[in-house]
């Protein structure tokens, strides 16, 4: 399912890390992954992501994570949004193997790829160590590089401002997406970075404070769900409606921590209940008894009849 080195160039806005969809046999369904990344294009995203971690990428073989990068290219590029930005998770354990999900990623028409800082063995990397991984995988990766800082997902391992800074200087590493939820940090690398570099925010409930930092936007998995709201809120705070946008990402941020809460099983549930398709997610981890599923439903109601109304403007 090959589609060839792409490199669009990734505007700022808002990008959605897909979740990834599975049959009742836990096969992938490529059928709803397709239909899902066509359906946020025309929600108005900026870009997509697969394999981050909404998108159960420690569940998926080699194989998978191809062929689900290549099926969200294909299903865009059908429905005519050819430029729109497709971004894939290459974190691995190894150099070796990050590297090689990286031109993976190439292959089967990513625009960049998003790099997890490898953790299991975090109490023998170096800080110099980890650097020269990053520096490693952009040397070879063959489509350009964002740097993931999630410390919630490698093990404690949070890399500082100064750490982005220094790495930022390597002209095949062009952002960062940082879901710490540090503003401070994210104001820093966003002023000192080189021109153009992307400092992106990891979370849907900071989206005003990742903009008025200087932030180039927002890689968030509560797009999943009401994308259009998403978006909104940027687009009334460049549209200078900074009110507006302070009640709208109020709506989002109380959403989005359902998503925090229940991660992507939540998001995944919520998709499954207003739109009929999401589950079930890979085991060990599993869909929610029908009572959590209620309260997940709950959770989502007063941002999804905000969303409904966006639909119709």
């Amino acid at each position: 399912m090959a589609t060839g080195t792409r490199r669009n160039p990734l505007p700022q806005g808002f990008y959605v890390p897909t979740v990834a969809f599975f049959k009742p046999d836990e096969e992938v369904d490529l059928e709803t992954t397709a239909k899902h990344a066509v359906f946020l294009a025309r929600s108005g995203v900026t870009g997509l992501v697969t394999q981050g971690s909404n998108g159960e990428a420690v569940h998926l073989d080699r194989e998978e994570r191809k062929v689900i990068t290549a099926a969200t290219r294909q299903a865009v590029d059908a429905a005519g949004f050819t430029t729109l930005p497709v971004i894939a998770g290459v974190g691995a354990p190894s150099t070796r193997e990050t590297i090689q999900f990286s031109k993976d990623a190439a292959d089967s028409g990513a625009d960049a790829v998003l790099v997890l800082p490898p953790s299991y063995y975090k109490g023998l990397v170096s800080t110099e160590a980890l650097h020269a991984h990053i520096l490693a995988v952009a040397d070879a990766s063959p489509i350009p590089v964002l740097i993931y800082n999630f410390p919630g997902a490698s093990a404690g391992l949070d890399l500082s401002s100064d750490d982005i800074l220094a790495l930022s200087k390597h002209d095949n590493i062009i952002g960062t997406k940082l879901t710490c939820g540090n503003t401070g940090k994210l104001a820093r690398v966003a002023a000192s970075a080189k021109p153009g570099f992307l400092t992106f925010g990891g979370s849907a409930d900071f989206t005003l404070q990742t903009l008025i930092a200087g932030g180039a936007g927002i890689i968030g998995g509560l797009g999943n769900v009401i994308p259009r709201s998403c978006v909104r809120v940027g687009e009334l705070y460049r549209n200078g409606k900074v009110e507006e946008a302070q009640k709208l990402q109020a709506v989002v941020a109380r959403a989005d921590w359902a998503a925090i809460h229940g991660g992507f099983v939540a998001v995944k549930s919520a998709l499954q209940t207003y739109y009929g398709y999401g589950l079930p997610p890979r085991r060990p981890t599993v869909s929610p008894s029908a009572e959590s599923a209620a309260a997940i439903k709950e959770e989502f109601r007063e941002s999804m009849e905000v969303e409904k109304s966006l639909e119709k403007v």
